[in-house]
């Protein structure tokens, strides 16, 4: 039941209260209280203790920095280990498409592509396995631009110069419809064309062209108006991904027992609602894992001053 929670929650519906609490964390609730000053002083304990790293960050900028440069490497020398794109590609001779740029070829073309199809399996595999939306923050090239020119937002918006200005996140779930009727009356994939993704991929490989303008457009709208608007409200290649990894064994474990409560990991998540089993009275379980719309960006795990949240693999019985 809970597992269907998170995938409302996921489409866009709000967190709810749990209706049952488990009495082992009915008392866990009741025991915490803590100040402001308390707050200050956990904090400033993890800084000198260097609790409070950029560890899974810097991580996920490399792998992500080196993925998209062996495309670029495999090309322009021509060594033949990645080829292709992030939409379409090969490692070693095994074929791999992106989920959603299929979902959308097939739909354009109205009946299944058997060597699409054969194409997808391998990565249907690999992010079942570690989870749909860990693409989004461990391999997508906008999200790392864009988490970059969202540092310039925050900048602004501490100055007041800029704010945020959100919208329903059922928002993207009804784009996510829409480039797929697009696709099915159109016959074209209306979605590849505007995809920061695939734009970026592609510049990085064959060189830049004009649909970089888009892209700088995009981005200057995340700073000056809405914080990483495209990934949250926009772009269906992270809905369809989170359905993918829904059932992945590699996620983000809350520990309610470790957990004082501070915030800092909603302030620098980019889906902070799936944090929200962190907010006081929140959480049902001792442990609770994070929902299938969670990037396995490690940004929450990295500020978190206490270990409220760690990585971990289900089945496994210990923690990344």
């Amino acid at each position: 039941m809970r597992s269907f929670e998170r995938l409302r929650v996921m489409f866009g519906a709000a967190p709810q209260r749990p209706q049952v609490i488990a009495p082992e964390v009915q008392q866990v609730h009741k025991l915490k209280r803590m100040t402001k000053a308390d707050f200050e002083a956990l904090k400033q304990h993890a800084r000198d203790h260097e609790l409070v790293n950029h560890k899974w960050r810097n991580r996920r900028w490399v792998v992500l920095i080196a993925v998209n440069l062996l495309f670029t490497l495999s090309f322009w020398l021509d060594i033949q280990i990645l080829e292709g794109s992030l939409t379409a590609s090969r490692f070693v001779g095994f074929h791999l498409i992106d989920l959603n740029s299929a979902l959308q070829v097939m739909l354009a073309h109205k009946h299944i592509i058997v060597n699409l199809f054969i194409g997808t399996a391998t990565v249907f595999v690999l992010w079942v396995v570690l989870g749909g939306r860990s693409f989004c923050s461990w391999v997508c090239p906008y999200h790392l631009v864009a988490e970059w020119f969202e540092w310039l937002h925050l900048r602004l918006a501490a100055k007041k110069l800029v704010s945020d200005h959100e919208f329903h996140r059922g928002t993207r779930t009804v784009f996510w419809v829409v480039f797929s009727l697009l696709a099915v009356v159109t016959g074209y994939t209306v979605f590849e064309t505007i995809s920061p993704t695939g734009i970026l991929s592609r510049a990085l490989i064959y060189g830049p062209s004009l649909a970089l303008g888009w892209v700088l457009l995009l981005l200057v709208f995340e700073v000056v108006y809405s914080r990483r608007a495209w990934c949250r409200y926009v772009c269906p290649i992270g809905l369809t991904y989170g359905m993918v990894g829904a059932v992945s064994p590699v996620r983000v474990q809350y520990r309610l027992e470790h957990c004082f409560h501070e915030g800092d990991c909603r302030k620098v998540c980019l889906v902070p609602h799936v944090l929200d089993v962190v907010i006081k009275g929140r959480a049902a379980d001792l442990k609770t894992p994070i929902g299938p719309d969670c990037t396995r960006c490690g940004l929450c795990v990295d500020v978190c001053p206490s270990g409220a949240l760690v990585f971990d693999v289900k089945g496994l019985n210990r923690l990344l």
